[in-house]
């Protein structure tokens, strides 16, 4: 799927919304929100080494066309302040934290990636605070090669500064020509901002991250069964970050789970299918 999402002229888009701050229990946790400011917020949690300027605005702006939407810095993380923890349970307190200090009693969450870690705590140490739970990219704890992000990603980041290139194009996206042209669309749409960027992910951030998923890819199995909500799961036929056969696995594991699985794409599949996606997504949260 290549065609873009085009929203309706009058809706304001992710690249324009104004950087805001809460404060989470003395710490400021940065946030960009945008959609309509009615019904159940959908929260987005995001990658490993990610700040704002790194959801795609082609997802954000298509769920804000129908949904709120609000995207946020974890701790430590670009501009929030403290220290980033070391592992996806203490990242999971803090974004409850941050939920709760916007003043929410229930909200979806769309977790891609480390971000699909974050999700699956929420839901279940916090399972009457989610309603609807999309999981992208992602794997269930002690998943096949979660545990191998960090040689893969270093691997991959010397790739990519040796071909001048953003890492994320190795990464997310497979080397057919499809991948690459799907990789350099991707990456052309991160560059949308221009004004009011964010902080860079510090490399001591970049570390605790790394050190959360070693242990969580290490740990043992979640009972899944515990997650008594809707779920959408999706990824690309080839994710070498986090292997597609965590996607079965946790489609098969979680009562009920929507599976969407993209041929031809990787670790950044619902990015490649934007157009397909959405839609899916949409039509899921709203049901």
């Amino acid at each position: 799927m290549t065609n873009a999402f085009q929203p309706p002229r009058s809706q304001a888009l992710y690249q324009d919304a104004p950087t805001r701050s809460v404060d989470v229990g003395g710490t400021a946790f940065v946030y960009r929100e945008l959609g309509p400011r009615i019904g159940v917020p959908v929260i987005l949690l995001n990658h490993l080494a990610a700040q704002l300027d790194n959801f795609d605005p082609r997802i954000v702006d298509g769920l804000a066309a129908t949904r709120r939407v609000i995207a946020f810095d974890n701790r430590g993380i670009g501009a929030s302040g403290g220290k980033t923890p070391t592992t996806v349970s203490e990242m999971a307190r803090d974004a409850v934290a941050f939920i709760r200090a916007l003043g929410f009693e229930e909200v979806d969450l769309f977790g891609f990636s480390l971000g699909g870690f974050v999700a699956q705590e929420i839901v279940l140490t916090e399972p009457k605070l989610v309603r609807k739970l999309i999981l992208a990219g992602t794997g269930p704890a002690g998943g096949e090669g979660i545990d191998k992000v960090t040689p893969l990603t270093i691997v991959d980041m010397i790739k990519g500064a040796l071909t001048l290139r953003d890492p994320k194009y190795y990464l997310f996206f497979t080397r057919t020509a499809n991948g690459r042209r799907a990789a350099k669309a991707f990456l052309q749409r991160l560059t949308e901002r221009q004004a009011d960027r964010d902080k860079p992910v510090s490399l001591s951030a970049f570390g605790a991250q790394h050190k959360a998923i070693k242990a969580y890819g290490l740990q043992a199995p979640q009972d899944l069964s515990a997650i008594r909500i809707p779920a959408l799961v999706a990824n690309g036929d080839h994710d070498r970050m986090v292997p597609s056969g965590n996607t079965h696995d946790l489609a098969r594991r979680i009562p009920g789970a929507q599976l969407v699985i993209y041929p031809d794409a990787g670790h950044g599949g619902v990015f490649q299918n934007h157009a397909d996606f959405v839609p899916k997504a949409l039509s899921f949260l709203e049901a």
